[in-house]
């Protein structure tokens, strides 16, 4: 087990990162838990909220087992049930599923170089969707996308979806259609551990503050930080770089993805405060107006009734960082 002290989460953090109840301490201590090509999520808050802390210890590696089990076991449709949609009988007519995702976000979606399986959230529910319409989880075809691909691949149909911690928005929704949502967060504030200067949203007033390009991050930032200068990136891995060798002074993108870099390296960072800034809806990227929406969002119904995306949540996050209570999905469609 790996000891999960070297930052400090606040009990409202946790709510907001949407990863429920904590310690009646009101404080849960975790060394790490990850918009895409990487890791992220994001949570700030005042000194006071991280005031008192116990410190909880969970294994940071994904439970192979329990994962591969769950992924092994989950339903597989009925011909008519494909039949019904022209965008699932695409795709099990073609025999096997072009997914769009990442495979260096720690708790969404990581490659395991030792069996070259990819496990995670986004992962997880990218397979149990691929089993779902092909009765086999790993008929899929991977294509790697980052924050400045994930439409155009959707437009080019290089892929028949996309998974990857993907923001839905407005301006997103004109090019491509959105499923779900499946999850929710908002931003959060990325420092190395020694820093004491930051610890709100405000105090990212006149900072260097990095955020990856194509994501929400930047546009967050200029908003609740407007006197902030911005330096975008294109994958999470530069974005923390910068930071590390101090060409920025903090990194603003999702709280899950921040929670993810800290999972991975303890001891190397800490969120400075409470997550901030509108909630993020993430979604699953179709083509635009493909009726996949309402065949993903049924499906999706259905595994959060019957218990598997709670199972797949506790598996993939609650597990990993010391979080015992499932959040409540954010409603379908809204």
């Amino acid at each position: 087990m790996k000891s999960l002290s070297s930052t400090s989460v606040s009990r409202r953090q946790a709510i907001r990162l949407g990863l429920g109840s904590v310690a009646a301490a009101g404080v849960v201590a975790l060394a790490g838990c990850t918009d895409t090509s990487s890791d992220s999520a994001a949570t700030t808050g005042t000194s006071s909220d991280a005031s008192s802390s116990t410190d909880s210890t969970a294994s940071t590696a994904i439970d192979k087992e329990a994962f591969d089990g769950l992924l092994a076991a989950g339903e597989v449709a009925d011909d008519a049930t494909v039949a019904s949609s022209s965008w699932a009988k695409k795709i099990k007519d073609a025999g096997s599923f072009r997914l769009g995702g990442v495979q260096t976000s720690t708790l969404f979606a990581s490659l395991d170089e030792t069996d070259n399986k990819l496990r995670g959230f986004d992962a997880g529910l990218a397979q149990l969707l691929v089993r779902y319409i092909l009765g086999d989880e790993s008929k899929y075809e991977f294509t790697k996308v980052t924050s400045d691909t994930r439409e155009s691949v959707l437009q080019n149909d290089q892929v028949d979806a996309v998974f990857a911690t993907y923001s839905i928005t407005d301006k997103r929704k004109e090019v491509i259609s959105f499923a779900g949502p499946y999850y929710s967060t908002q931003q959060g504030i990325l420092v190395l551990a020694d820093n004491t200067d930051i610890n709100s949203v405000d105090d990212l007033a006149g900072k260097t503050v990095a955020a990856q390009s194509g994501s929400t991050g930047p546009s967050i930032v200029a908003e609740y930080a407007p006197t902030a200068t911005v330096q975008e990136f294109t994958t999470d891995e530069e974005a923390r770089t910068a930071l590390e060798q101090g060409r920025v002074d903090a990194y603003v993108i999702d709280a899950t993805m921040q929670m993810s870099s800290i999972v991975k390296n303890p001891g190397k960072y800490r969120l400075a405060g409470d997550s901030f800034g509108p909630e993020d809806p993430y979604g699953i990227g179709l083509q635009l107006d493909s009726d996949g929406v309402t065949f993903v969002n049924t499906w999706l119904k259905k595994i959060e009734d019957e218990g598997t995306w709670a199972k797949l949540w506790k598996i993939c996050i609650g597990d990993r960082t010391g979080i015992d209570k499932v959040p409540e999905p954010p409603a379908i469609g809204a």
